[in-house]
């Protein structure tokens, strides 16, 4: 089999993620878009693992720890976004940029009150 063909899925595979990441406003979607780039990275990883025949077979043990990493990403990304959901009603990235409460103006009402 020629390298070509996972390469090609794998170019795919992460532009499909990259759009999903750049265009997508739901946090869930964008943290599956990220998924999908990280299985792009995992094809080549062990496509070019079997094509240069590595007796270590370092591609596919980076595979793994990819796997586990992203497993991990995962499971506290969504955490992340089910506490914001609960907090704030939406997990629309757009309306979320502002994380930190808005700052209380004590100064203008001090002054006000004066």
């Amino acid at each position: 089999m020629h390298l070509a063909y996972p390469a090609v899925l794998a170019a795919l595979l992460f532009c499909v993620g990259l759009y999903g990441v750049l265009a997508r406003r739901n946090a869930i979607l964008v943290l599956m878009s990220v998924e999908l780039m990280l299985n792009a990275v995992n094809l080549n990883l062990v496509a070019f693992d079997v094509w240069l025949r590595d007796a270590l077979h370092a591609g596919q043990a980076l595979t793994l720890f990819t796997i586990a990493v992203a497993a991990a990403e995962i499971g506290i990304g969504l955490a992340i976004v089910l506490m914001v959901y609960r907090n704030r009603g939406t997990a629309d990235v757009d309306r979320l940029r502002d994380t930190a409460e808005a700052p209380q103006d004590t100064d203008e009402k001090a002054e006000a009150a004066a």
